[in-house]
């Protein structure tokens, strides 16, 4: 099976703590990220806006565009407002060629609010999440005809964050519906990282490689404090420098026949994670692990 691997620059430049990472730039980021060896970048916010502008953006450095986040609104929104509100990104995704939209549900997340514990997250009953999902399904079918695959991520502070969520929105939603499978939130929000790898596989569409700090979880799990609080103290990492078994889920990858990106997603201080450092150590670890599960990686 053939992989690739990407980044996102969030290491670099944080979308959602800009003076964290105010030291660094977006030029810088793309560069660092092909010296070490990274084919793919995640659209960031301080990229150009524009296709064309960021087609040359890309093309200057080097790197594919592997995904990007689209911020969802489907529980205010009705389909065709939806539609509209994301159809410019999937235009543009198109034309840039990438795998996916990285799309989770937004209208009513925690993730951003600083001053909010990250345990007060919204939280939907099984029917609820269930019906999300048939809702989503009609979004996901268009992007699909638009040539654009919808893969859903699920992500800490917001409604589809558990196992028990991920696994309700896969039943309740069309094969459509593809899954951004993000291993650092899956286990912060108490899931089995490699059950719900295995369950879902044939609804993988896009991997994200983050590892947790376990010790830093429990910390913001027991005091209360918000998802940036734990981005702050350092609750994720890069692959490898965590505790998660990234061996493990490679073989589980291969077993699966996945073909298609895995990208580093690991956004944390860089006056204490130094980005090429930490995003080289990730690399590094990711071409290991696929080595030896037989992931063949491409160029």
């Amino acid at each position: 099976m053939r992989v690739k691997i990407g980044i996102s620059p969030i290491a670099w430049q944080n979308d959602d703590l800009p003076d964290l990472t105010a030291a660094f730039t977006m030029e810088q980021a793309l560069k660092e990220a092909r010296q070490i060896g990274y084919t793919g970048v995640e659209r960031g916010q301080r990229m150009p806006a524009d296709t064309e502008g960021l087609r040359a953006y890309l093309e200057e450095n080097d790197l594919a565009l592997c995904g990007g986040w689209c911020s969802g609104n489907s529980l205010v929104n009705d389909f065709a407002a939806e539609r509209d509100a994301v159809r410019a990104q999937v235009e543009q995704f198109v034309a840039l060629n990438s795998p996916c939209i990285v799309y989770a549900e937004c209208s009513n997340t925690v993730q951003g609010q600083i001053g909010t514990p990250v345990n007060d997250r919204p939280q939907l009953s099984k029917d609820e999440i269930r019906a999300y999902g048939a809702r989503i399904t009609e979004l996901a079918k268009w992007m699909a005809d638009q040539g654009m695959p919808m893969a859903y991520h699920h992500h800490m502070g917001t409604i589809i964050e558990s196992e028990d969520d991920v696994n309700w929105l896969m039943d309740g939603s069309g094969p459509e519906v593809k899954l951004c499978f993000d291993t650092g939130h899956l286990l912060f929000g108490g899931g089995d990282v490699l059950a719900t790898l295995n369950r879902w596989g044939d609804r993988v569409h896009h991997v994200h490689f983050k590892d947790i700090r376990p010790g830093i979880v429990r910390d913001t799990r027991g005091n209360r404090r918000s998802f940036l609080d734990a981005v702050i103290a350092g609750a994720f990492t890069v692959p490898g420098d965590g505790c998660i078994d990234f061996q493990e889920v490679a073989h589980a990858l291969k077993a699966l026949d996945y073909e298609g990106w895995i990208v580093v997603e690991a956004e944390q201080d860089p006056a204490k994670a130094p980005p090429y450092e930490y995003s080289k150590m990730g690399y590094d670890h990711i071409v290991e692990v696929c080595g030896q599960a037989g992931l063949t990686i491409t160029a």
